[in-house]
C-alpha cells in the first residue's frame, strides 16, 4: 500500500493558533490544546472589551463633568438640564474634555447658564 502524504493544512492551522497565543504564559503559548482554548477565550474577551470600553469611557466622562460641575455649585443633572434649556448642544465627551483641560472655559459656560 502506498503511503499517503498529507498536506500541511493541520500544521498551518496549529501554527496560526500558536502565533495568536504568543505572549501568553507557560503552556498557554506552547501547547496547542491549551493555547487553542486560551485563544478562543481571548477572542471572546476582545469582543466583549470593545463593547465595554464605550461604557467605561461614558462613566469616566460623566464623573469628570460631575466633579467639575460640583466645583461650580451644580450637579451633573442640573447642568445638563440647564444646557438643554439654553439649547447648548455639547455632547458628554466634549464637556468632559473642556472640564479637564480648560477649567476657565467650563466655568464660563456654567456661569452663562
Amino acid at each position: 500500500m502506498v503511503r499517503v502524504k498529507r498536506g500541511n493544512v493541520a500544521r498551518n492551522r496549529r501554527k496560526k493558533i500558536l502565533k495568536f497565543a504568543k505572549g501568553f504564559k507557560g503552556a498557554h503559548s506552547r501547547l496547542f490544546r491549551t493555547a487553542n482554548q486560551q485563544v478562543m477565550k481571548a477572542l471572546i474577551y476582545s469582543y466583549v472589551g470593545r463593547k465595554r470600553r464605550k461604557r467605561d469611557f461614558k462613566r469616566l466622562w460623566l464623573c469628570r463633568v460631575n466633579a467639575a460641575a460640583r466645583i461650580e455649585g451644580l450637579t451633573y443633572s442640573k447642568l445638563k438640564n440647564r444646557l438643554k434649556q439654553n439649547s447648548i448642544d455639547l455632547n458628554l465627551k466634549m464637556l468632559a474634555q473642556i472640564a479637564l483641560l480648560d477649567k476657565s472655559t467650563f466655568s464660563l459656560i456654567v456661569n452663562q447658564l
